[in-house]
């Protein structure tokens, strides 16, 4: 009994070799490891930190942009070609000051314009075959505001002083045509031709066909009418020929001359009968018939 609690006064008793000392921290391997993330994580900062300068390098990029792009304050400037993949929403694309702007594509280019509900109002499309204009009102105008070129749902106008058609088979109109003046280019010929119906015409105050320096020529295949309901009609010319008017039948005995008289049948019909002391229209009536 003495020599149990001897032993338990003792070890309750301070110790006379100082206090113990507890090692904290990471030790062995897992210290290797440790260095060896924080020496791979050294690197791949360096890596990222040069790429980053590398891609600086190469797309250009400065304060004022990128590359060919640079931000000013009116808006974005593009230098040199440019592709785009996507859809360009712009307010105003133009070129510098004395260049041409260009726009190049494998198929076609289309402008569309569009109103607040996204609704395509007039679009224009230029393709490989044809190019397509899409809208209420067509107009081509000068730099002086003058209208050249008009078209809409009811009429085509043309503004221009002249209009030519250099076609070697000319225009054709389907339906009819006004005009104050239809001339053909100096030393040309200008023939205007219905080919399987009539050709009509018409004018309030008067048609006027003029030949300046040439023949002016009417051919028809059955009859040629000139009708004039209220006034006259004028053959004013020096020569006045018609060689193809029938003869009468009678003949003077011994008369050579190559004189004629011009008789009018009461139908309106002409011919011609030899002259003589007097008229010798009533003795051919039988071409009349």
């Amino acid at each position: 009994m003495p020599q149990e609690q001897y032993k338990h006064h003792r070890s309750t008793m301070p110790s006379s070799e100082g206090p113990q000392v507890y090692k904290v921290g990471i030790y062995g391997w897992r210290k290797r490891c440790l260095y060896f993330f924080v020496l791979l994580l050294m690197i791949l900062i360096l890596v990222n930190l040069a790429m980053t300068i590398w891609i600086l390098k190469v797309m250009n990029f400065t304060i004022d942009g990128m590359g060919n792009l640079r931000i000013t304050e009116k808006g974005l400037k593009l230098e040199g070609d440019s592709e785009f993949l996507q859809p360009l929403y712009a307010k105003e694309i133009r070129s510098r000051p004395g260049n041409a702007l260009y726009f190049k594509s494998a198929r076609n280019v289309t402008v569309n314009i569009l109103n607040d509900q996204t609704k395509v109002l007039t679009q224009l499309i230029t393709g490989p075959k044809a190019v397509e204009a899409y809208g209420k009102k067509f107009e081509v105008k000068t730099v002086a505001g003058k209208l050249l070129f008009s078209a809409d749902d009811h009429e085509v106008v043309v503004g221009a002083e002249r209009l030519r058609v250099l076609g070697a088979e000319g225009t054709v109109f389907p339906k009819s045509i006004e005009t104050p003046n239809v001339r053909a280019d100096p030393f040309k010929e200008l023939r205007l031709e219905s080919p399987t119906r009539s050709l009509v015409m018409e004018a309030p105050k008067g048609v006027e066909i003029n030949a300046e320096a040439g023949n002016l020529e009417a051919t028809c295949r059955t009859d040629l009418r000139l009708e004039s309901k209220d006034g006259e009609i004028k053959l004013d010319a020096a020569k006045i020929k018609l060689p193809r008017l029938p003869h009468g039948s009678y003949t003077p005995t011994g008369t050579r001359q190559k004189v004629f008289e011009i008789c009018v049948c009461a139908n309106g019909r002409l011919f011609l009968s030899l002259a003589g002391t007097g008229s010798t229209c009533q003795i051919n009536t039988s071409v009349c018939l």
